[in-house]
């Protein structure tokens, strides 16, 4: 979530003012929050916490958050958001809030910017771990890992709806640009 942060203000430098949306019902939620406080704290973002923890109050929720006027928007990983994809990434569209998003189907779907753990890293591990357990280790014995591979992308056609020059050095950090 801190390094979404990061990214976001680095391609918005005239961000002050952050916007995040969490699922208080997310057992990562807490965590998510207390991470972002964090890295906005250090950045000298002021952030504005909005829970929405049911699909039919994401509307309402983001309206919220359009009125708040934000500079820019982070959307913490959550299955509820994922879910909605498309209805969500129009909606936050239609209120012109340039937003970060964890998984890149977002932002396939029309949004901002992604950064989160690829997609593709993660089923060739969990194709290794499937090839354990039929070769007869038990699910218990083997170790949790977390995501090694992160990608970033930007999607330059939202950049330019929104009217935002992204910087050159974070699109040649970044894993894909879709144009």
């Amino acid at each position: 979530m801190g390094k979404r942060l990061e990214l976001l203000v680095q391609a918005l430098p005239t961000a002050r003012r952050v916007a995040l949306l969490l699922d208080p019902t997310n057992p990562n939620a807490a965590e998510y929050r207390r991470e972002t406080e964090a890295v906005a704290r250090a950045i000298g973002v002021s952030l504005l916490a909005f829970d929405v923890s049911v699909p039919e109050r994401l509307e309402n929720v983001i309206g919220s958050v359009a009125k708040a006027r934000p500079d820019a928007f982070v959307v913490a990983g959550d299955p509820l958001f994922s879910d909605t994809c498309q209805r969500l990434v129009d909606v936050v569209a239609r209120h012109r809030l340039p937003t970060m998003w964890e998984p890149r189907v977002m932002v396939e779907a029309g949004g901002l910017m992604a950064y989160g753990a690829d997609p593709a890293e993660l089923y060739r591990r969990a194709a290794t771990y499937a090839d354990r357990i039929l070769k007869g280790i038990k699910p218990a014995d083997l170790p949790v890992e977390q995501p090694t591979k992160f990608a970033l992308v930007i999607n330059m056609k939202t950049a330019k709806s929104l009217r935002l020059t992204i910087a050159q050095p974070l699109l040649l950090r970044a894993d894909q640009v879709i144009d």
